[in-house]
């Protein structure tokens, strides 16, 4: 049993945790870089605890500081969130070996799935059907011969990857020796290893994921499947419960392929099972996320299971409080995630502060947020600053929700994604529902704005912007505080020297 948690995040997921433990009688302990000073998450816990400067890599991916900040606070479990360090087995080693329950799956178990071409070899193993592709380190010609054993297209992948990071895909043998060089570049600048593996792209395909509860007594359940295809650069935007390619007796054969593989490893807490579902319902396993996922509120609203609080109870040693039958999806939910991106512009990022914020209410509406009136949007990290959730009993009913909810939205002082989804909710192939992962490239071109021709060229120029942005954030920052040093209330000039040695440091 634990009493106090760490949450080892910030934003909408940190509120989100903070929530959960409330509701089940804990303390919470939050942990904030210099960009987050002001956050909501520090604002809405018990104790909030100061981890360095804004650069993730000097704060919130620093588990010494982290678990530095448990031991001060008292904190006995850390939940990790997702992304940073949540996926993380040498975090989760750390925490055991400092004695904190860790609120996910077993480090080794994370290690496990966290090598994609190590669990593809082990799935396939086990029976259980895997996208073709290589599951050895090749060499460039290796690569070559085996791309073309395969067929075009293919996808280069990060075998340490998650989150659409070094991922790239291939239609012609002169485009893949470049592919591999430009995903390397990015994992080892994203996941410390540059490992890479190749996948046959199977077109048309959907992405479903199957979200699986296991608990330390052997118990393993699916609360049925997400659809998540419509996709932006192999990143997730909406998100649906349950998917329309999928009728009950599929739903069936997938929920006990999750649990197999589960089982298999012998998972524990809470993990998703992601799939690519082909046009003639043939489904092969893609990677198991070892940790919650962004979209795991849809699957709440239609199943009625808080998975934040059972991955809590889980972790404290408890047996999971459901049964398979009990889970019994009831009408439809789908998500927006709301970006502080200009989707008129490339999906540049925004930063800013929040001068207005109007968040929808009413039957079946669900806002998770990490922002407020005032506060202000950095550059330093994931652009995602709320996700809007609609339930409907039908999907139409979920559709005309969310474009209702979507038209009540109201942010000022930053670009936001709003756009962007109410196009999508209007949009006729999404509401018929004969979408698949390419739905934006090929009927969108890629979002509101025309891609390039070029897309290592689109990734630069991306990246400059953030940089770019950054940097004026920093002078517009110290601007403002050197502006507050001399409009302050104060005339004494001694108080003014003081604020000014301040600034300096």
């Amino acid at each position: 049993m634990f009493r106090k948690v760490l949450i080892a995040n910030r934003g909408e997921i940190a509120v989100r945790i903070m929530r959960a433990c409330e509701e089940r009688g804990l303390q919470t302990v939050a942990v904030y870089s210099d960009a987050d000073r002001q956050a909501l998450h520090v604002r809405r816990a018990n104790e909030a605890y100061y981890i360095g400067p804004a650069r993730a890599s000097e704060s919130y991916l620093r588990i010494d500081r982290i678990l530095e900040v448990a031991q001060r606070s008292g904190a006995d479990a850390i939940h990790p969130g997702y992304g940073f360090l949540a996926e993380n087995p040498e975090f989760a080693q750390a925490c055991a070996d400092a004695g904190v329950t860790f609120i996910g799956p077993p480090p080794e178990v994370m290690a496990a799935m966290g090598d994609k071409v190590a669990a593809r070899r082990r799935m396939a193993a086990q029976g259980i059907p895997v996208v073709p592709g290589t599951s050895d380190e090749l060499s460039d010609q290796e690569f070559l011969a085996a791309a073309q054993e395969l067929g075009y297209p293919i996808m280069v992948k990060a075998a340490a990857g998650g989150g659409g990071k070094g991922m790239r895909l291939v239609r012609r043998p002169d485009e893949l020796l470049r592919a591999l060089e430009v995903a390397r570049h990015e994992a080892k600048a994203s996941f410390g290893d540059d490992r890479v593996y190749l996948e046959k792209v199977i077109e048309d395909a959907r992405h479903v994921e199957i979200q699986i509860l296991a608990d330390t007594h052997g118990n393993v359940i699916h609360l049925g499947e997400r659809e998540c295809s419509i996709q932006r650069r192999h990143q997730k935007l909406i998100e649906e419960a349950p998917s329309v390619a999928v009728d009950q007796e599929l739903r069936q054969r997938m929920g006990e392929t999750a649990v197999r593989v589960a089982k298999a490893i012998g998972y524990v807490n809470a993990g998703t099972v992601e799939f690519l579902l082909d046009k003639d319902n043939n489904f092969y396993f893609l990677e198991m996320n070892t940790r919650l996922q962004v979209e795991h509120a849809v699957t709440e609203m239609v199943t009625g299971v808080d998975i934040v609080k059972e991955q809590l109870a889980i972790a404290s040693g408890r047996r999971i409080r459901y049964r398979q039958e009990d889970i019994v999806p009831k009408g439809w939910a789908i998500e927006c995630r709301i970006t502080a991106e200009d989707p008129y512009n490339g999906f540049l990022p925004s930063s800013g502060r929040v001068t207005m914020l109007q968040e929808p209410t009413g039957p079946g509406v669900r806002v998770e947020s990490g922002i407020y009136e005032g506060f202000e949007v950095t550059p330093y990290y994931d652009p995602m600053i709320a996700k809007l959730i609609a339930w409907g009993e039908t999907r139409a009913e979920a559709i005309l929700r969310m474009r209702r909810a979507l038209r009540e939205y109201r942010i000022g002082g930053i670009q936001t994604s709003i756009p962007f989804h109410q196009r999508i909710m209007e949009h006729t192939e999404f509401m018929w529902g004969t979408f698949d992962t390419g739905f934006l490239e090929h009927r969108m071109g890629g979002g509101l704005a025309q891609p390039t021709e070029r897309p290592e060229i689109a990734e630069w120029e991306r990246l400059a912007a953030i940089a770019a942005t950054v940097i004026a954030h920093e002078r517009r920052r110290r601007a403002v505080t050197f502006s507050s040093v001399h409009n302050g209330r104060s005339s004494s000039r001694w108080r003014q020297a003081a604020r000014l040695e301040v600034l300096r440091r």
